[in-house]
């Protein structure tokens, strides 16, 4: 089996796992609906950590940046379905219901939903789905799927329509305290500048403004002196911190961070 399988490819997902992974989810894009069959799923956003294990269901809202440890338990696999909820199709069913929202959604960010007999019928219902993935599923039968998933989620929860149809852009929020708190994440400036409710050229104008120099300088030298402060400090090892500081590969990260402090970061442990 792949791991993870697209069942319908950008629409409904398979992850199994044997052993722990920890993921760096650079940008959840999609309000997601998470269904855990196997293991222990947990969520690190600014906001905070959730977690979630065999039966449970968790809501993440769109415009995230998160980290995400998947891990097995007693022995046994990882296994997770994972449904983007995709505006396009949100938007559809806020049409066809006559869904407004009137005002932008301010709650959680990440909801666990609690379970009933409905929902539990669903989940049974999509795992024939991933355990047959070599039986082709039409689109149109996914997306069936992915609506059914909506409509009991709200008659679970009314209150999610505002999360789930609010439509509205990214407020515009404080980039100096956005920044800091998430620049270890390896996104491009332009997903920053959305975050941040900002088009690209008023991100990088408030970002001068505030730090004095460009993003990318500045992301790069702030991941350099976070990564020389755990070499040094917290005695870490270059191959265990350069993937969560940004970094694409280890040879990237030793060859900037010599090129900063005139030394391979190997060489500046104790």
């Amino acid at each position: 089996m792949t791991n993870p399988a697209e069942i319908i490819p950008g629409v409904f997902f398979f992850s199994y796992y044997s052993t722990m992974r920890k993921e760096k989810v650079a940008f959840l894009e999609h309000n997601t609906l998470v269904m855990q069959v196997a293991g222990r799923f947990t969520l690190e956003t600014a906001n905070g950590s959730i977690s979630m294990e065999a039966g449970e269901m968790l809501l993440i809202q769109k415009n995230q940046l998160a980290e995400i440890t998947k891990t097995p338990l007693d022995g046994g696999d990882y296994q997770t379905i994972v449904i983007s909820l995709q505006e396009d199709l949100l938007r559809k069913i806020a049409l066809e219901e006559q869904i407004e929202i009137g005002r932008k959604y301010s709650g959680p960010s990440n909801i666990l939903i609690p379970g009933n007999d409905f929902l539990r019928a669903f989940f049974q219902s999509v795992l024939p789905y991933v355990h047959h993935p070599e039986e082709k599923v039409t689109k149109a039968v996914g997306i069936l799927k992915v609506k059914e998933a909506m409509y009991l989620l709200l008659n679970t929860m009314p209150e999610l329509k505002e999360l789930l149809f609010d439509f509205s852009e990214p407020y515009k929020i404080d980039l100096e305290k956005f920044m800091l708190r998430n620049f270890h994440y390896n996104i491009p400036v332009e997903k920053f500048a959305r975050l941040t409710g900002r088009s690209l050229a008023g991100f990088k104008r408030d970002f001068q403004k505030i730090f004095g120099i460009a993003p990318r300088q500045w992301l790069l030298e702030k991941r350099l002196a976070e990564a020389r402060h755990l070499i040094e400090k917290k005695n870490k090892k270059p191959s265990a911190i350069y993937l969560d500081l940004g970094f694409e590969s280890l040879s990237h990260f030793s060859h900037s961070f010599k090129k900063r402090y005139g030394k391979a970061p190997t060489e500046w442990q104790i």
